[in-house]
């Protein structure tokens, strides 16, 4: 997962504990799981509106 261990994991969630604050973390959660799932979206709706093209970009 991109090098990062589980230590790197604990010291940035606590370095956003302390930028944020524990109140602030689940409406954090919930936007990025909602982009998260807009971007899902988004590229399966690409997908099927136009396979064609996405195969041709990925050509080069």
């Amino acid at each position: 997962m991109f090098g990062i261990g589980m230590p790197e994991l604990i010291i940035i969630l606590v370095i956003i504990m302390i930028i944020f604050g524990a109140g602030k973390l689940p409406e954090i959660g919930s936007g990025i799981g909602r982009g998260i799932k807009n971007f899902k979206k988004a590229t399966t709706d690409a997908e099927k509106e136009d396979p064609d093209k996405i195969e041709e970009g990925n050509k080069t």
